[in-house]
């Protein structure tokens, strides 16, 4: 069905809850396929507590729907998801990158995360990991725990978005324009970057998962 994620970690229930993420955003675990504690436990070598513990984990992070009649799901990532998912980004990540810049941030990791690239999920991870280095030094603990808290239903949604169209490539010289912006000092013009960079994604994907249920 899919594979373990590397050594146990401490926590057998991280260990879970990484290796169902990666299965989920590498495709592995289809959009509405359901997840059985007892074949995730088998396959996964654990007993069914760290899988429990993991999907309620996931389901609050957006990766899963939990229903009392079904049980736990992956979330298929529609246009509606889309679009809130991102338009809160928009209000929220270019202001926080402008501040990032203003007070001086290091974006050596934005710049180590542009040089990860590999199959699906760990485009995703890297993904991840660039917008987090841009916000992560704005200052604002609530700020960063919002935007936090889209980082798996963003994965979701660019996943989904690569898989009908994939656009790393264009994203990948839109992504070394703001870091350059924002490492040269420029916060406006990061922030502005950035903004249009989210939207252009987000409009497009947010239309061809509409087209996809018509």
């Amino acid at each position: 069905m899919y594979d373990r994620v590397g050594a146990l970690p401490a926590s057998r229930t991280d260990f879970v809850l990484e290796s169902i993420k990666e299965a989920i955003l590498s495709g592995k675990l289809k959009p509405g396929q359901a997840l059985v504690e007892t074949d995730l436990a088998a396959t996964l070598e654990v007993s069914k507590t760290p899988v429990r513990e993991a999907l309620k984990t996931l389901a609050g992070s957006g990766l899963v729907v939990m229903s009392p009649y079904k049980g736990a799901t992956v979330r298929a990532a529609d246009a509606e998801l889309a679009r809130s998912v991102f338009d809160v980004r928009l209000l929220l990540e270019p202001e926080a990158l402008r501040r990032s810049v203003e007070l001086g941030a290091d974006f050596a990791e934005a710049r180590s995360a542009l040089d990860d690239t590999g199959d699906l999920a760990r485009r995703s991870l890297a993904n991840r990991r660039f917008h987090r280095a841009l916000y992560a030094g704005c200052g604002n603990p609530v700020m960063i725990e919002v935007l936090d808290g889209l980082r798996d239903r963003t994965a979701l949604v660019t996943v989904a978005g690569w898989g009908l169209h994939p656009t790393w490539e264009a994203e990948d010289a839109e992504h070394r324009a703001i870091l350059v912006a924002a490492e040269e000092g420029f916060a406006a013009e990061a922030a502005d970057l950035l903004h249009r960079h989210v939207r252009t994604f987000a409009d497009r994907v947010a239309e061809e998962l509409a087209d996809v249920v018509r």
